[in-house]
Formats: structure tokens, C-alpha cells, sequence
């Protein structure tokens, strides 16, 4: 029987590095309207996706104005607000979710109350598709060999929010918030893309965290490495057909295209920990829509070492669960990074204790605004945000209830909603 292949390269162990967050544990040292906003220039359009039968909501759905670059997406709640400037008004708004048939509503039937989206969902034209070329091996190799053509050829400066929250069962123990200008290379450019930050604000109550600090670095650069087309030593790499096993599972429908649907997994002669998940992939284009995964945590002792920088030496932090999300959208025939989310769970075992702490973490970037960047607008590197950035440590904070103005951000589900008001409530005493 065929041994274990102990993959021990430094190619290898780097790209695992990538897309986790390094966190960095010390011991403490002590109405829902369209709203016209007059004199701001730009109006609020608020609204919910749902499942048409089920009343499901839909989460991650991206909205968009058919006439601009402008698009937001939604929550976990299937919420949304997006913002608009009022020279716009008379745009179209689109919806489009993986699955589903692409809606479009004009901003002037948005009413004075949440507009209920209610998507319809879409089926899969098979005639149209070549199935003997569903082999799922050969699929995967034709999104590497296609991966430039699917791609941007021009610089991009991209409008971005983040957000990462830090929970202690399900309190908040720490939320920060920011919107990041992101310069983004072509492919053909060996120039990594870096971020530019526009504005932030944080909240961190260390008295919920015990007595540890938990500090996220990296910040936006987390998600940025998700870019599975962009960074090609993540996944799309040439031992690809080594590591994993690829199996075909269906066909969905998006913006009437068919899509492959490609589950994968590592193979069971590897020693090193890599990923299980799905992929989804446009039949004709053959570029990734969308990626869903996780880390395989069956060897904890590897595992540990790629999220945690610096702990207690009496502590023992054990991540539970991972799971990462990578979406990509199509403009004229390119495809770009539109929305990353990372979640991960873990708990710390303390020596000399009867109880460990649960903590969860998430970290999310959705595009919101882009275009080309054709004058080749550069920002200096002292003006740059650190890739090394713990973004809670520079953030302001949350005193301002109109702190965004124009810019769009992801509207916060009912938890962070509820954990923002009381920090409003705390700073007003």
C-alpha cells in the first residue's frame, strides 16, 4: 500500500499560511425606508432577498446598479442597503444569487418600506452543455488554462468595505469596520495589489475576552489572499491533481449560464492539511464563480501552528471549524473578486482550569465600487496599509451614527446591529 505523502515544502506550507488568520493571544495587562438624503447628495435604498417559495432568506446576494459599478452585498439576513448618488435615481438595480434567476428592479419602485426581493429559482439547460466535458479533471484544468483570459487585463482600483468581529460565545467582544481603496494588478503583473486605507472604526471590550487579548493581523490583505485566481499558489497550482480528488455533483443555473457544480477533497495519501469544499464554474468560460470551503483540522497539531502567532504558554487554542467563501462576478466578459468571507471558531484550553472559552471569529470584504485605473493613480508607500496591519489597534470609533455618509457598506445582521447600538449607548453615558 502506497505511504503518506508528507508535504513539507515551503510552496506548500505557505499557501495553507495564506488564507487562515494569524491571531495574536496575550495575557491582559489591566425603520426601514428608502431615505432621500438631501444634502448629502445620495439616497438609501433598503431591502431583503428572499427565497420566492420557502421565504428563505438569501445570504451573500449581490446587488448591483445596472448603469454602474456601484453594488453592495447582502447579509446573513438577507438584508441590504445601498446607497446611491442622486444623480442615479433613475438607475436599475440587479440581484443576482448562484442558483436563482437574476432579478432587476428600478430604484423608483423602492417605496418608503423594505423592498422585498423574492428570488425565483433557476434550472439548469443540460442540452446546452457538452456533458462529456464534465469530467471534472479536465473542467479544473481548462480554469487554469483559462485563468488570464477570464481575468481583468487592466489595473483596477477597487472601493471595498471589511469587517471582522471577534465573539466570546455570542457576545461581541471586538468589531471593526472599514472602507478600503484596493489597487489591484492584472494578472500579467508580477506588482501584488495593496490596500489604501479610507476610513475605520473599532470597539473592543477586553473585559469579554478574559483574560486574553485577541488581536486579528492582516486585516483586508486576508481576504484579498482568498483570491483564488489572483494568487495561484493557493489552488490552482500545477501538483493541483496530486493533493486533491475532484468529484462532479450537478449543474446550477446563474444569469441564465449554466454551472458546474465540483466538489473536491484531499486525498488520503496526504499528510499536510489542505481543503475540502466546492467549486462552481461557468460552463462556456470556464472561469470560477464561486468557492466554498474548509480546512481539513484532522491533524490538530499541524493545524494549530498555522493560526496562532503568539499565545500564553499556558494556554492550548483549538480551532473547532473553518470555513472560507470566494465570489467572483463577470463584467463584459471578465471576471473579478467581488466577495470573501472567512469564519472560524476555536477554544482555549487553560492549564490548571475546568472550563475553556469558545470564541468565534469572521472576517468579511465585499467590493462596493470600482473602475479601471487608467491614469495609473499610484499611492505612496508610507500611505499604504501594512499587510502586517491589526486593524483594531488604528481603528476610530463608534460615536458617529452617520460615520459612513456616501459610502456603501454591509449592512450589519441583527447580532452586530444590536452590538453597535449598545456601544452607541456606552459612548452617550
Amino acid at each position: 500500500m502506497e505511504g503518506k505523502k508528507n508535504y513539507s515544502g515551503n510552496l506548500k506550507i505557505d499557501r495553507l499560511k495564506r488564507i487562515v488568520i494569524w491571531m495574536t493571544l496575550l495575557l491582559m495587562v489591566p425603520g426601514i425606508k428608502a431615505q432621500q438624503q438631501e444634502d448629502t447628495g445620495f439616497t438609501e435604498y433598503k431591502g431583503v432577498v428572499m427565497d420566492a417559495k420557502s421565504n428563505k432568506v438569501l445570504e451573500f446576494a449581490t446587488i448591483n446598479l445596472m448603469n454602474s459599478n456601484i453594488s453592495t452585498i447582502s447579509n446573513i439576513d438577507g438584508a441590504f442597503l445601498l446607497k446611491v448618488p442622486n444623480e442615479l435615481k433613475q438607475d436599475t438595480v440587479v440581484i443576482s444569487y448562484l442558483g436563482y434567476k437574476t432579478q432587476t428592479v428600478p430604484l423608483s419602485s423602492f417605496g418608503r418600506g423594505e423592498m422585498v426581493i423574492r428570488m425565483t429559482e433557476a434550472f439548469e439547460s443540460l442540452p446546452d452543455v457538452n456533458l462529456v466535458e464534465a469530467d471534472p479533471v479536465k473542467v479544473i484544468q481548462k480554469v487554469i488554462d483559462r485563468r488570464r483570459a477570464n481575468a481583468f487585463k487592466e489595473p483596477l482600483i477597487v472601493k471595498a468595505f471589511y469587517r471582522e468581529s471577534i465573539q466570546k460565545r455570542k457576545t461581541y467582544a471586538s468589531l471593526a469596520e472599514a472602507v478600503i481603496d484596493v489597487y489591484k494588478e492584472p494578472l500579467s503583473s508580477s506588482k501584488k495589489d495593496y490596500v489604501k486605507l479610507d476610513r475605520a472604526r473599532k470597539s473592543t471590550d477586553y473585559r469579554k475576552i478574559d483574560t486574553l487579548v485577541i488581536k486579528l493581523q492582516g486585516g483586508p490583505y486576508n481576504n484579498l489572499n482568498m483570491d483564488m485566481i489572483r494568487n495561484e499558489d493557493l489552488f490552482f497550482t500545477s501538483d493541483i491533481f496530486e493533493i486533491y480528488t475532484f468529484t462532479f455533483d450537478k449543474m446550477i443555473n446563474m444569469d441564465n449560464k449554466n454551472v458546474y457544480v465540483i466538489d473536491f477533497i484531499q486525498k488520503p495519501t496526504m499528510v499536510e492539511p489542505f481543503y475540502k469544499g466546492r467549486l462552481y464554474i461557468d460552463a462556456v468560460s470556464y472561469a470560477l464563480v464561486k468557492s466554498v470551503f474548509s480546512l481539513n483540522l484532522e491533524n490538530l497539531n499541524k493545524v494549530k501552528r498555522f493560526f496562532v502567532k503568539k499565545k500564553p504558554p499556558n494556554a492550548d487554542v483549538i480551532p473547532t471549524s473553518t470555513k472560507y467563501i470566494v465570489d467572483y462576478r463577470e463584467t463584459k466578459g471578465q471576471w473579478h473578486y467581488n466577495y470573501s468571507r472567512i469564519e472560524l471558531s476555536f477554544k482555549v484550553d487553560w492549564d490548571k482550569k475546568w472550563f475553556n472559552s469558545l470564541y468565534n471569529i469572521t472576517i468579511e470584504m465585499a467590493v462596493t465600487d470600482w473602475g479601471v485605473n487608467d491614469q495609473n493613480l499610484t499611492v505612496k508607500s508610507r500611505e499604504r496599509m501594512r499587510r502586517s496591519i491589526i486593524l483594531a489597534d488604528e481603528a476610530s470609533g463608534f460615536s458617529d451614527p452617520e460615520f459612513w455618509g456616501e459610502r456603501n457598506v454591509i449592512e450589519p445582521d441583527k447580532s452586530i446591529e444590536n452590538a453597535i447600538k449598545k456601544i452607541q449607548r456606552n459612548l452617550s453615558k
